[in-house]
């Protein structure tokens, strides 16, 4: 496989975090013999996009939270990803603002007593747009990958959803599925 190309798996972005360890990215990153960080490029209140609205169960034009953040590896952008919030969760907490949280976003969630039960992913191939490609660096004509996540809790309310662009050609996106025994028929 291509050194430059990363492997991500999902499970480790949904499972809060004990107390005093690094955020899941960072500690993905190690475990690869990488380097993972982020920076926040913006965080705060805004109008849901419509497709986010949608998975929020918002009316069209509700306020979400949202965190821009660029995703680097070894120093590199490897992905672009905003984290939306409804805003009774997320108003007046980290993560509506821009600080670094301990433990990372789902951490937080749990403490604040929303915690992912279901987890739904989307991933599509586009064009990256002019923003997308000079941010991620992307060569001409070169395509991105959109994944788009809603985490839903044990009521089925959603807390949670993530748009993602990621660069294709570095990026291998793997699946773990884990299947209980049911009763045999």
């Amino acid at each position: 496989m291509n050194a430059n190309r990363w492997v991500s798996t999902s499970m480790p972005y949904l499972t809060p975090r004990e107390k005093g360890r690094g955020d899941a990215w960072g500690a993905d990153a190690a475990a690869q013999g990488r380097r993972g960080t982020q920076r926040i490029l913006y965080a705060g209140e805004v109008a849901a996009p419509v497709e986010v609205a949608r998975l929020l169960e918002l009316a069209e034009g509700e306020t979400a939270v949202v965190r821009r953040r660029l995703i680097l590896l070894d120093g590199q952008p490897n992905e672009l990803t905003d984290t939306y919030y409804p805003v009774d969760i997320a108003r007046g907490t980290g993560l509506a603002g821009t600080a670094k949280i301990p433990g990372g976003a789902v951490t937080l969630l749990a403490q604040l007593g929303h915690v992912g039960a279901l987890v739904r992913e989307d991933v599509t191939a586009d064009n990256p747009d002019a923003e997308e490609r000079e941010t991620l660096r992307t060569a001409p004509g070169e395509p991105v990958l959109r994944l788009t996540r809603v985490t839903l809790d044990r009521d089925g309310r959603p807390i949670q959803v993530d748009r993602m662009v990621m660069p294709a050609r570095r990026q291998r996106l793997r699946y773990e599925i884990g299947i209980e025994a049911g009763p045999e028929s």
